[in-house]
């Protein structure tokens, strides 16, 4: 099993660099920074790739900064949004409301733990 993800695209084997990603509700394409995992439906992409993509006739592509990550938050900020979150998950008076056919599924985010502490 290979560490580096690799590009998505057919008979392409060179390494990916950015990850693509549609909203179709938007008729959007968004290409940034490759993700931290490979979700289902998105799309590792090489350096090549990324660069020569083009989207349907309508859509828009936004291209996010592949070679910078974005500045850390202060810790202030930090602090509010991990608040935020959780006072979001915590469940109703009455217990929790799921939408019907849910299932109990779970959220899709995950906890990323810093080297530094």
């Amino acid at each position: 099993m290979s560490l580096v993800r690799r590009c998505s695209r057919t008979a392409c084997g060179r390494p990916a660099v950015a990850t693509l990603t549609y909203v179709y509700a938007d008729s959007t394409a968004v290409l940034g920074p490759l993700a931290t995992y490979a979700e289902p439906h998105c799309y590792d992409l090489c350096a090549e790739h990324a660069e020569r993509l083009t989207a349907p006739r309508g859509w828009e592509v936004v291209r996010l900064a592949l070679g910078s990550a974005a500045p850390p938050l202060p810790v202030d900020d930090l602090e509010a949004l991990a608040d935020a979150v959780r006072e979001a998950a915590r469940p109703a008076e009455g217990g929790w409301a799921e939408p019907a056919g849910s299932g109990g599924r779970r959220g899709h985010l995950r906890v990323l733990r810093g080297t530094d502490g």
